[in-house]
């Protein structure tokens, strides 16, 4: 039987238990088609990019399916006639991957815990990046320059109007 990888969001307003009937609904569908879900991931309520039916986040959920085709065509109607799923997605692989997805290896530490780019850290340690109030470039004190122009700019005889 070929391989499959399904990821489908079940809209925010749903409870932890209503999401674990739809995961289980959804591998029944499977398991009485004769098709084996070999991997169950449970991403948790995430930001979506954009609004889907006025959500602005959902819950995920991974399935590694090894089942007929006709199994995941009934799944997926299943799916589509199903109010609680926002979106779907089903695509055929060569292989399971039988490791966690990155996003369950990521959630070693702590819980809510991200780990920010650089640019964080360099702000934070005081040094690099401009920013948006201009704090990564210090210009001194004007009377330091010796100029006594408070614009920065220095004194030029022949541009004061003088011949």
């Amino acid at each position: 039987m070929p391989f499959y990888e399904t990821t489908f969001l079940v809209r925010q307003d749903a409870s932890t238990q209503q999401v674990e009937n739809l995961t289980e609904r959804f591998a029944a569908v499977i398991g009485d088609r004769g098709g084996k879900i070999s991997k169950r991931e449970n991403w948790g309520l995430r930001n979506l990019s954009y609004k889907i039916q006025k959500s602005r986040k959902a819950h995920y959920i991974f399935f590694n399916i090894d089942a007929s085709p006709e199994a995941i065509l009934e799944m997926e109607r299943q799916m589509r006639i199903n109010e609680d799923i926002l979106r779907y997605l089903t695509i055929r692989v060569d292989t399971l991957d039988d490791q966690p997805s990155p996003l369950m290896q990521n959630r070693g530490g702590r819980e809510g815990e991200r780990e920010r780019g650089g640019r964080f850290t360099r702000e934070r340690e005081g040094g690099g990046g401009g920013g948006r109030f201009g704090r990564g470039r210090d210009r001194g004190n004007d009377r330091e320059r010796g100029d006594g122009r408070a614009d920065g700019r220095a004194n030029d005889k022949s541009s004061e109007g003088g011949v």
